[in-house]
């Protein structure tokens, strides 16, 4: 069994998993406080947040230094969306953090985006 150390990420258990639940990250809550959509884009702004905030704040920041998908720094924390929302939108109140909406530029159901996109999924297989 082979447990992170505090300051190296997530506290993770090789079997366990993570040993703190998503919910202590973000203290309970299970709203972020601005809307943020899985393909919102964020990006560090250069502000130093004041106050104590948590150490997946802080690695959620790092991940920000490009602008990058609310997803994906989800997926790279290894939280759920939600808990990654709030953590975001905490950062974004705090004025570290600046979002903007995904940008769509193909209606969802597009019959020519969607055989590209099948086209491509046929050359990787």
């Amino acid at each position: 069994m082979s447990a992170a150390a505090a300051g190296d990420g997530p506290w993770l258990d090789d079997a366990a998993g993570r040993l703190v639940r998503p919910f202590t990250v973000s203290n309970g809550r299970t709203r972020p406080s601005i809307a943020l959509d899985l393909m919102s884009q964020v990006m560090a702004t250069g502000v130093k947040p004041l106050g104590y905030l948590g150490p997946e704040h802080g690695q959620a920041l790092e991940l920000c230094l490009a602008p990058v998908s609310v997803a994906e720094i989800a997926a790279h924390l290894r939280l759920p969306a939600a808990v990654a929302k709030v953590l975001l939108s905490d950062l974004v109140d705090c004025g570290a953090l600046t979002t903007k909406p995904p940008v769509t530029h193909h209606h969802p159901t597009d019959r020519a985006l969607l055989e590209a996109v099948l086209d491509g999924l046929r050359r990787q297989l």
